[in-house]
């Protein structure tokens, strides 16, 4: 444990190659906001936007630090086993560090929403209060198989009906529904953890959404969330939600049919065949997210 600490060592506890599941989000429901400035009656304020982007990228930091703290704690993170961000098991931190590091996070996430929640509306609060319970409670929603779902609706849909909300001061109900894509993507992220660890999850005594799936039902969950996120896209368009230009996403296609074919090696036995899926899933989501981002800021000057 007594092991010197660098800058770089505080950063990577935090996971920071997850972080597109929280902030692409908010950035992709601020460039939608920016498609549909002309229609919205209220003055938007572009700052908040910003800010809750920010918001997001720390709670989830939070969330990583005290999930790791749990996984440790429980025997989900052990030497031998996949993920995490091996502050622990490397005994780079003592893990009451890591669990305060987690604190301090959300305390920040707490009060940055807080001057967001005084210069809006009522509403942030039980958006921001659900964000909070998710943040702290993950770890055991995770141990019994609901882990999938809550980050289905928090890193999605929650996440961009708060930052249309701060911009607004409306409830912009259907950007949960522009949301699902992204959610879908950023499920497969946890998707793809979980089903790595299925072996050493089961040694631990937990139970992950993929290991009630068993490795051939996850396989086809992850499949099903990748094609329901293009489709998704697809739909929208079809319905004018959004400008046709935003299938551009399929310019992505390439690193997901390469997610694809590397989870179908996944054996449960060999964990190591895919134990760097999560990250190349949040890498699909950076560039996915990126791509519809650019979509909705272009074609709103057309």
């Amino acid at each position: 444990m007594g092991k010197e600490r660098k800058i770089k060592d505080w950063i990577i506890a935090t996971r920071p190659w997850s972080f597109p599941a929280s902030t692409m989000p908010a950035l992709v429901t601020i460039s939608y906001i920016y498609f549909l400035k002309n229609e919205i009656s209220t003055e938007i304020n572009w700052w908040y936007g910003i800010l809750a982007f920010i918001g997001a990228c720390i709670f989830q930091a939070s969330g990583n630090l005290i999930g790791d703290y749990f996984d440790f704690k429980y025997g989900v993170d052990r030497k031998e086993s996949f993920g995490s961000s091996r502050m622990l098991v490397d005994e780079i931190f003592p893990p009451k560090t890591i669990l305060n590091y987690g604190f301090v996070m959300l305390a920040i996430g707490i009060g940055l929403g807080l001057f967001l929640f005084v210069h809006t509306g009522v509403d942030l609060l039980w958006i921001g209060a659900i964000g909070v319970l998710a943040t702290f409670f993950y770890y055991k929603l995770k141990f019994v198989a609901l882990g999938d779902l809550v980050i289905f609706i928090v890193y999605g849909p929650l996440i961009g009906l708060g930052t249309a909300f701060v911009m607004t001061n409306q409830l912009m109900w259907k950007v949960v529904l522009f949301n699902i894509p992204i959610a879908f993507l950023v499920v497969n992220i946890l998707h793809a953890n979980n089903m790595r660890d299925i072996r050493d999850d089961g040694k631990a005594h937990i139970r992950t959404h993929a290991m009630v799936l068993g490795m051939k039902g996850a396989k086809v969950q992850y499949l099903l969330l990748a094609v329901g996120a293009y489709l998704g896209v697809v739909l929208m368009v079809v319905f004018g939600m959004i400008h046709p230009l935003a299938l551009i996403v399929f310019l992505s296609l390439p690193i997901e049919l390469k997610n694809i074919k590397q989870v179908r090696k996944a054996e449960v036995a060999n964990p190591e065949l895919i134990k760097d899926l999560d990250a190349n899933s949040a890498q699909l989501v950076l560039i996915f997210s990126l791509l519809f981002a650019l979509a909705n800021f272009v074609a709103a000057g057309l």
